[in-house]
């Protein structure tokens, strides 16, 4: 699955620059997450590192995306295969 931040966003800053795929970005009016690049960390780390970090706990599992671990290992193979 992918991850979603909430409208409970407060802008902190923190969970973008800890995002491997750069999947995180801000939006217009909160951070938001590209589906397509969130691989929940899967490759990279244990945990999703936006989750770790967000002192508001406003990241969640997105609704509209269900992944098994095996396709977010071949997204992760993907977004990190040499170019």
């Amino acid at each position: 699955m992918a991850l979603l931040i909430t409208d409970e966003c407060i802008n902190c800053d923190v969970c973008e620059p800890e995002c491997p795929n750069d999947a995180i970005y801000l939006g217009t009016e909160i951070y938001e997450i590209d589906p397509a690049r969130c691989t929940e960390c899967v490759g990279h780390h244990d945990e999703p590192q936006c989750k770790v970090v967000c002192p508001v706990e406003c990241i969640e599992l997105h609704p509209e995306f269900h992944e098994t671990h095996e396709q977010l290992m071949v997204k992760y193979r993907k977004l990190t295969a040499p170019a």
